[in-house]
Protein backbone atom coordinates (compact mmCIF):
# COMPACT_ATOMS: atom_id res chain seq x y z
CA UNK A 1 0.00 0.00 0.00
CA UNK A 2 1.00 3.57 -0.37
CA UNK A 3 3.15 4.91 2.07
CA UNK A 4 1.62 8.45 1.62
CA UNK A 5 -2.12 7.63 2.59
CA UNK A 6 -4.31 10.85 3.86
CA UNK A 7 -4.59 10.73 7.57
CA UNK A 8 -8.52 11.11 6.74
CA UNK A 9 -7.72 8.10 4.67
CA UNK A 10 -6.24 5.95 7.23
CA UNK A 11 -8.93 6.54 9.57
CA UNK A 12 -11.29 5.40 7.49
CA UNK A 13 -9.74 2.17 6.78
CA UNK A 14 -9.08 1.45 10.30
CA UNK A 15 -12.55 1.97 11.44
CA UNK A 16 -13.14 -0.61 8.58
CA UNK A 17 -10.41 -2.66 10.04
CA UNK A 18 -12.79 -2.13 13.37
CA UNK A 19 -15.70 -3.33 11.37
CA UNK A 20 -14.60 -6.35 10.52
CA UNK A 21 -12.09 -7.55 12.75
CA UNK A 22 -13.31 -6.13 16.06
CA UNK A 23 -9.98 -4.91 16.71
CA UNK A 24 -6.60 -3.59 15.62
CA UNK A 25 -3.24 -3.53 16.30
CA UNK A 26 -0.74 -0.59 15.66
CA UNK A 27 2.01 -2.72 14.31
CA UNK A 28 -0.29 -4.50 11.79
CA UNK A 29 -1.63 -1.31 10.77
CA UNK A 30 1.96 0.61 10.63
CA UNK A 31 2.76 -2.40 8.04
CA UNK A 32 -0.44 -2.10 6.35
CA UNK A 33 -0.17 1.14 5.85
CA UNK A 34 3.79 2.03 5.27
CA UNK A 35 4.34 4.43 8.01
CA UNK A 36 5.30 4.18 11.54
CA UNK A 37 4.24 2.76 14.91
CA UNK A 38 3.77 6.05 16.03
CA UNK A 39 2.07 8.08 13.47
CA UNK A 40 -0.54 4.75 14.06
CA UNK A 41 -1.18 5.53 17.41
CA UNK A 42 -1.25 9.25 17.33
CA UNK A 43 -4.11 8.16 14.79
CA UNK A 44 -5.60 6.18 17.33
CA UNK A 45 -5.32 8.61 20.36
CA UNK A 46 -7.10 10.94 17.94
CA UNK A 47 -10.15 8.48 17.22
CA UNK A 48 -10.55 7.81 20.89
CA UNK A 49 -10.51 11.34 21.76
CA UNK A 50 -13.33 11.95 18.66
CA UNK A 51 -15.28 8.88 20.40
CA UNK A 52 -14.96 6.49 17.29
CA UNK A 53 -12.69 3.50 18.96
CA UNK A 54 -11.06 2.66 22.66
CA UNK A 55 -7.65 2.61 23.11
CA UNK A 56 -6.35 -0.71 25.11
CA UNK A 57 -2.51 -1.74 24.94
CA UNK A 58 -1.04 -2.56 21.62
CA UNK A 59 -4.18 -0.91 19.23
CA UNK A 60 -7.67 -0.24 19.76
CA UNK A 61 -11.44 -2.02 19.83
CA UNK A 62 -14.66 -0.85 19.11
CA UNK A 63 -16.72 1.17 21.34
CA UNK A 64 -18.92 -0.09 23.39
CA UNK A 65 -22.64 0.40 22.50
CA UNK A 66 -24.39 3.12 24.21
CA UNK A 67 -28.27 2.82 23.86
CA UNK A 68 -30.39 5.33 25.96
CA UNK A 69 -31.92 4.97 29.70
CA UNK A 70 -32.18 1.39 31.63
CA UNK A 71 -35.76 1.64 30.79
CA UNK A 72 -34.89 2.11 27.42
CA UNK A 73 -32.18 -0.66 27.38
CA UNK A 74 -34.23 -3.15 28.98
CA UNK A 75 -36.67 -2.81 25.97
CA UNK A 76 -33.86 -4.07 23.52
CA UNK A 77 -33.77 -7.66 22.79
CA UNK A 78 -35.46 -9.10 25.71
CA UNK A 79 -35.89 -12.26 24.85
CA UNK A 80 -31.72 -12.69 24.65
CA UNK A 81 -31.85 -10.80 28.04
CA UNK A 82 -34.29 -13.44 29.31
CA UNK A 83 -32.34 -16.16 28.28
CA UNK A 84 -28.92 -14.94 29.93
CA UNK A 85 -31.00 -14.52 33.14
CA UNK A 86 -32.30 -17.94 33.06
CA UNK A 87 -28.76 -19.00 32.76
CA UNK A 88 -27.54 -16.60 35.58
CA UNK A 89 -30.12 -17.71 38.33
CA UNK A 90 -28.74 -20.53 38.76
CA UNK A 91 -26.08 -19.02 40.87
CA UNK A 92 -28.01 -17.61 42.58
CA UNK A 93 -29.11 -20.14 46.17
CA UNK A 94 -31.29 -19.99 49.15
CA UNK A 95 -29.82 -17.75 51.93
CA UNK A 96 -27.14 -15.55 49.80
CA UNK A 97 -26.32 -12.21 50.06
CA UNK A 98 -26.27 -11.12 46.18
CA UNK A 99 -25.47 -7.83 44.77
CA UNK A 100 -27.34 -7.28 41.54
CA UNK A 101 -26.01 -3.59 39.59
CA UNK A 102 -27.55 -1.73 37.62
CA UNK A 103 -27.95 -2.80 34.01
CA UNK A 104 -30.64 -4.48 31.81
CA UNK A 105 -29.59 -8.05 31.81
CA UNK A 106 -29.47 -7.78 35.81
CA UNK A 107 -32.94 -6.54 35.46
CA UNK A 108 -34.28 -9.10 33.51
CA UNK A 109 -32.35 -11.90 36.18
CA UNK A 110 -34.42 -9.82 38.99
CA UNK A 111 -37.44 -10.52 37.36
CA UNK A 112 -36.44 -14.23 36.95
CA UNK A 113 -35.92 -14.68 40.81
CA UNK A 114 -38.52 -17.02 42.02
CA UNK A 115 -40.67 -15.41 44.37
CA UNK A 116 -40.23 -17.76 47.33
CA UNK A 117 -36.66 -17.96 47.08
CA UNK A 118 -35.04 -17.16 50.32
CA UNK A 119 -32.19 -14.38 49.86
CA UNK A 120 -31.01 -10.95 50.67
CA UNK A 121 -30.82 -8.79 47.63
CA UNK A 122 -28.71 -5.56 47.65
CA UNK A 123 -29.33 -3.32 44.72
CA UNK A 124 -28.14 0.40 43.58
CA UNK A 125 -31.18 0.44 41.18
CA UNK A 126 -34.74 1.63 41.49
CA UNK A 127 -35.95 -0.26 38.80
CA UNK A 128 -34.13 -3.67 39.84
CA UNK A 129 -35.69 -2.92 43.28
CA UNK A 130 -39.03 -2.59 41.96
CA UNK A 131 -38.72 -5.70 40.19
CA UNK A 132 -38.38 -7.70 43.21
CA UNK A 133 -41.23 -5.57 45.83
CA UNK A 134 -43.33 -8.11 45.45
CA UNK A 135 -41.03 -11.24 46.31
CA UNK A 136 -41.95 -12.25 49.71
CA UNK A 137 -38.66 -14.23 49.76
CA UNK A 138 -36.66 -11.50 48.96
CA UNK A 139 -35.09 -9.56 51.70
CA UNK A 140 -34.23 -6.16 49.49
CA UNK A 141 -31.91 -3.64 50.52
CA UNK A 142 -31.38 -0.51 48.54
CA UNK A 143 -28.25 1.59 48.67
CA UNK A 144 -28.76 5.14 49.15
CA UNK A 145 -27.28 8.61 47.40
CA UNK A 146 -28.62 11.14 44.64
CA UNK A 147 -29.88 8.95 41.66
CA UNK A 148 -27.98 9.11 38.42
CA UNK A 149 -30.72 8.73 35.42
CA UNK A 150 -28.58 8.13 33.22
CA UNK A 151 -26.80 5.06 34.61
CA UNK A 152 -29.98 4.47 36.42
CA UNK A 153 -28.55 3.77 39.73
CA UNK A 154 -26.75 5.63 42.46
CA UNK A 155 -23.13 5.21 41.94
CA UNK A 156 -21.57 8.62 43.84
CA UNK A 157 -19.98 8.97 47.59
CA UNK A 158 -23.12 8.44 49.59
CA UNK A 159 -23.85 4.77 47.65
CA UNK A 160 -19.80 3.91 47.82
CA UNK A 161 -19.68 4.48 51.77
CA UNK A 162 -22.67 2.04 51.76
CA UNK A 163 -20.86 -0.81 49.44
CA UNK A 164 -18.05 -0.42 51.90
CA UNK A 165 -19.77 -1.74 54.72
CA UNK A 166 -21.17 -5.14 52.58
CA UNK A 167 -19.73 -8.48 51.75
CA UNK A 168 -21.96 -10.27 49.14
CA UNK A 169 -21.67 -13.70 48.44
CA UNK A 170 -22.54 -12.95 44.97
CA UNK A 171 -22.12 -9.61 43.15
CA UNK A 172 -23.36 -9.43 39.89
CA UNK A 173 -22.24 -6.97 37.77
CA UNK A 174 -22.93 -5.03 35.22
CA UNK A 175 -21.01 -3.79 32.44
CA UNK A 176 -20.77 -1.50 28.94
CA UNK A 177 -18.12 -3.22 27.32
CA UNK A 178 -16.60 -6.60 28.27
CA UNK A 179 -13.00 -7.84 26.29
CA UNK A 180 -10.53 -10.57 27.36
CA UNK A 181 -7.57 -7.85 27.74
CA UNK A 182 -9.90 -4.57 28.30
CA UNK A 183 -11.98 -6.69 31.07
CA UNK A 184 -15.25 -5.14 31.85
CA UNK A 185 -15.54 -1.25 31.48
CA UNK A 186 -17.90 1.35 31.52
CA UNK A 187 -19.29 5.03 30.50
CA UNK A 188 -18.59 6.92 33.58
CA UNK A 189 -16.37 7.26 35.80
CA UNK A 190 -18.12 6.85 39.25
CA UNK A 191 -20.20 4.12 38.11
CA UNK A 192 -16.55 2.25 36.97
CA UNK A 193 -15.52 3.51 41.08
CA UNK A 194 -19.17 1.95 42.41
CA UNK A 195 -18.56 -1.58 40.44
CA UNK A 196 -14.87 -1.94 41.14
CA UNK A 197 -15.57 -1.46 44.72
CA UNK A 198 -18.36 -3.68 45.16
CA UNK A 199 -16.95 -6.04 43.36
CA UNK A 200 -13.97 -5.89 45.83
CA UNK A 201 -16.03 -6.55 48.86
CA UNK A 202 -17.43 -9.44 47.01
CA UNK A 203 -16.85 -13.49 47.54
CA UNK A 204 -17.67 -13.89 43.83
CA UNK A 205 -18.62 -11.70 40.66
CA UNK A 206 -20.66 -13.05 38.42
CA UNK A 207 -21.40 -10.65 34.69
CA UNK A 208 -24.66 -11.62 32.12
CA UNK A 209 -22.93 -9.90 28.98
CA UNK A 210 -24.81 -10.14 25.36
CA UNK A 211 -22.82 -10.90 22.56
CA UNK A 212 -22.91 -7.08 20.87
CA UNK A 213 -20.39 -5.82 24.01
CA UNK A 214 -18.22 -8.87 23.34
CA UNK A 215 -14.49 -7.11 22.16
CA UNK A 216 -15.70 -3.81 23.05
CA UNK A 217 -14.72 -1.63 25.46
CA UNK A 218 -16.09 1.93 27.28
CA UNK A 219 -13.52 4.53 28.74
CA UNK A 220 -13.26 3.73 32.14
CA UNK A 221 -11.70 0.47 33.37
CA UNK A 222 -13.84 -1.77 36.07
CA UNK A 223 -12.54 -5.29 36.58
CA UNK A 224 -9.95 -7.64 34.66
CA UNK A 225 -11.44 -10.64 33.19
CA UNK A 226 -9.39 -12.54 35.86
CA UNK A 227 -11.13 -11.06 38.40
CA UNK A 228 -14.64 -12.20 37.42
CA UNK A 229 -15.74 -15.67 38.72
CA UNK A 230 -18.17 -16.99 35.99
CA UNK A 231 -19.19 -14.98 32.97
CA UNK A 232 -22.83 -15.77 31.83
CA UNK A 233 -22.64 -15.46 27.44
CA UNK A 234 -25.64 -15.39 24.43
CA UNK A 235 -25.49 -19.48 23.25
CA UNK A 236 -23.90 -17.97 19.61
CA UNK A 237 -21.68 -15.62 21.15
CA UNK A 238 -18.10 -15.68 19.16
CA UNK A 239 -15.99 -18.66 19.58
CA UNK A 240 -12.97 -16.62 19.49
CA UNK A 241 -14.21 -14.51 21.89
CA UNK A 242 -14.96 -17.31 24.51
CA UNK A 243 -11.47 -19.03 24.12
CA UNK A 244 -9.66 -15.91 24.94
CA UNK A 245 -11.93 -14.88 27.97
CA UNK A 246 -11.23 -18.29 29.04
CA UNK A 247 -7.51 -17.72 28.45
CA UNK A 248 -8.15 -14.94 31.35
CA UNK A 249 -9.37 -17.56 33.90
CA UNK A 250 -13.18 -16.81 33.79
CA UNK A 251 -15.98 -19.72 33.92
CA UNK A 252 -17.91 -19.20 30.76
CA UNK A 253 -21.49 -20.70 30.39
CA UNK A 254 -23.28 -20.57 27.61
CA UNK A 255 -27.20 -19.68 27.93
CA UNK A 256 -29.47 -21.70 26.28
CA UNK A 257 -31.40 -19.37 23.39
CA UNK A 258 -34.64 -17.68 23.58
CA UNK A 259 -37.46 -19.58 24.55
CA UNK A 260 -35.56 -23.00 25.07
Amino acid sequence: MATDLLLRERKSLIQERLKTDGRVLAADLAREFGVSEDTIRRDLREMAAAGLCERVYGGALPLAPMTGSLRQRASFAPERKAALARAAVGFIRRGMTVFLDAGSANLAIAEAIEPDLSLTIVTNTPLIAAALMEKPGVELILVGGPLDRGIGAVVGARAQRDAELLRPDLCILGACGADAEAGLTAFHFEDAAFRRLIASRSRSVLAAITSDKLGTAAPHAVIGIEAVTTLVLEADAPEAEITALRARGADVVLAKGPGR
